[in-house]
């Protein structure tokens, strides 16, 4: 080597060496930020006439990205945001998750922002991780997806505080308790409060045994919209298994009207129970019974039966190849609170695309 190119050597390392000092003086502080994203691409076909996309046609029905890590070991934070979709009011890019969270201890953990509600079982799964292509009926007509209530689109989420932790360790590391409950606007997401009351969610389940959950949830709060102020009282009640096997089933009960229409009942209801099964190291076969009661009657009965398979390419890559029937039958109302019927059933088949980076 020559002088020259010594000279530049000793240089560069010299250079380098206080920034990677200054960098591991800053870790001790802060992680490195954790950024990440997720694509689903969508090809779906329905039979179902009253959908805006009956017949078949492709989209991208997700793409997310987020960023997440810690300050002074004790403190973690995420911002997630959602990019698909035409722009408009709660549509395109928009804001999911802003949140931080002190979790020094198991015990007691505080989370503020803008999250998931605290209400189900299967609401906080990433859509990665429901196993069959949506979000239960249950979970998109009662926690906050496309809400009864007439909210806007709002995935489950809404802005506030939660307290929450698991109690009592067993040998096997889990921990016999959970507790959580969580004050929120009632608004849903990226929108401020509208009324002076607050909803007040929890929840409480056990762990038997690793793995396997029993639990109860309660909602009280209300929602404005148009003007108009309904409750939302609801409670849930599930049972979840998740590890090679999966068994997951939950039921809810809400009472309060919509914002939306005046005349319809304040009761609805709704239940699921999901089975997936491994038949090999890369593909799993789920199965899920779904039904939903608009007005908790026989004649509101919306039943769809799914089945889902999952090929995991690579860890980071799936396919979901997705069946549905849809077996439904929905109250409607006049200007003057005429009620009548309306029946249909309707195939869907999907084929999805996951990816994560």
């Amino acid at each position: 080597m020559n002088t020259k190119k010594l000279a530049a050597a000793i240089l560069i390392a010299l250079s380098v060496a206080p920034a990677q000092a200054q960098l591991k003086n800053l870790e001790k502080y802060a992680s490195v930020p954790k950024f990440g994203a997720y694509v689903v691409g969508r090809y779906q076909y329905t039979t179902d006439k009253t959908s805006d996309n009956a017949g078949g046609g492709f989209d991208l029905r997700m793409i997310r990205a987020y960023v997440s890590g810690t300050i002074l070991n004790d403190w973690g934070y995420r911002l997630q945001a959602e990019f698909s979709g035409a722009p408009g009011v709660d549509k395109g890019v928009r804001m999911l998750d802003a949140y931080g969270e002190w979790k020094k201890y198991p015990e007691i953990n505080i989370k503020f922002g803008q999250m998931k509600r605290v209400f189900t079982f299967e609401n906080p799964y990433n859509p990665w991780d429901v196993g069959y292509g949506n979000y239960s009926q249950l979970v998109q007509k009662l926690a906050g997806f496309s809400d009864r209530a007439g909210e806007h689109s709002s995935g489950g989420r809404d802005a506030g505080i939660v307290i929450q932790g698991d109690l009592f360790p067993a040998k096997d590391n889990h921990r016999w308790l959970h507790y959580q409950v969580g004050v929120y606007n009632g608004q849903g997401i990226n929108h401020s409060d509208a009324n002076k009351h607050k909803d007040v969610i929890g929840g409480l389940w056990i762990s038997p045994v690793k793995d396997l959950q029993i639990g109860a949830f309660g909602w009280s709060g209300r929602y404005e919209g148009n003007g108009v102020t309904v409750d939302r009282n609801r409670m849930a009640y599930g049972i979840k298994y998740e590890s090679d096997w999966t068994f997951r089933s939950e039921y809810a009960s809400s009472k309060g009207g919509k914002t939306t229409n005046a005349y319809a009942a304040d009761k609805a209801d709704a239940w699921y129970v999901t089975v997936g099964a491994p038949v090999c190291k890369k593909l799993k076969v789920y199965g899920t019974w779904d039904v939903y009661r608009d007005e908790k009657t026989r004649d509101t009965q919306n039943t769809l039966y799914t089945l889902a398979l999952n090929y995991k390419l690579w860890k980071d890559l799936m396919i979901q190849a997705t069946y549905s029937y849809a077996d439904t039958s929905n109250a409607q109302y006049s200007e003057t609170g005429e009620r009548s019927v309306f029946c249909n059933n309707y195939h869907t088949a999907m084929l999805q695309l996951y990816i994560r980076f």
